[in-house]
C-alpha cells in the first residue's frame, strides 16, 4: 500500500519571499503569480521575516529567500529557521554557486538552491520538485 499524498497544487501554496532588493520581490510575486500561486507574503530582510515567521508559521507553506542581504543573510535565517522549523521548505536564491556556498546551504537544511540568473521555468521546476519531494516523505 502506497502511503504517498499527492502533491499541493501550486494555487493552494502560501510563499514568502524575503528579499533585499524591491525590484527583486515584485519579480519573484510576478513569476509565482504567473504560476498561480496568489498568496504571497513579502519581507525585506531576515530579520522582518524571522519575526513574521514567528508569528505566522502556520500561513507559510514554503520560504523564497536570496542570500545576500543586510541584516540577517538567507543562510543565517536558514540556520535560525531550521533550529524551530525543519519541515517548511527554504528554496535559496543566489549569485553564488560555489561549491563551499552550496555545501553550507545544504548542511543548513536548505530544500532547494537556484542561482541567480534563473528564468520562470526553472523557477517552476524547482517549486515542483520541492513540492514532490514534500508530498513523498508525507
Amino acid at each position: 500500500m502506497n502511503n504517498k499524498t499527492k502533491p499541493m497544487a501550486m494555487s493552494d501554496l502560501r510563499v514568502l519571499i524575503v528579499e533585499d532588493q524591491m525590484e527583486a520581490r515584485l519579480l519573484l510575486k510576478n513569476m509565482l503569480s504567473s504560476f498561480g500561486i496568489h498568496q504571497v507574503f513579502e519581507a525585506k530582510d531576515g530579520r522582518k521575516a524571522f519575526d513574521f515567521i514567528d508569528e505566522a508559521i502556520d500561513m507559510i507553506d514554503l520560504i523564497i529567500c536570496d542570500w545576500n542581504m543586510p541584516e540577517m543573510s538567507g543562510v543565517e535565517l536558514l540556520r535560525q529557521f531550521r533550529s524551530v522549523n525543519f519541515e517548511t521548505p527554504f528554496l535559496m536564491i543566489t549569485g553564488r554557486s560555489d561549491k563551499e556556498s552550496v555545501m553550507e546551504a545544504k548542511l543548513s537544511g536548505v530544500s532547494g538552491y537556484i542561482a541567480k540568473p534563473f528564468s520562470p521555468d526553472q523557477l517552476e521546476a524547482k517549486i515542483r520538485s520541492i513540492l514532490f519531494r514534500m508530498a513523498q516523505t508525507a
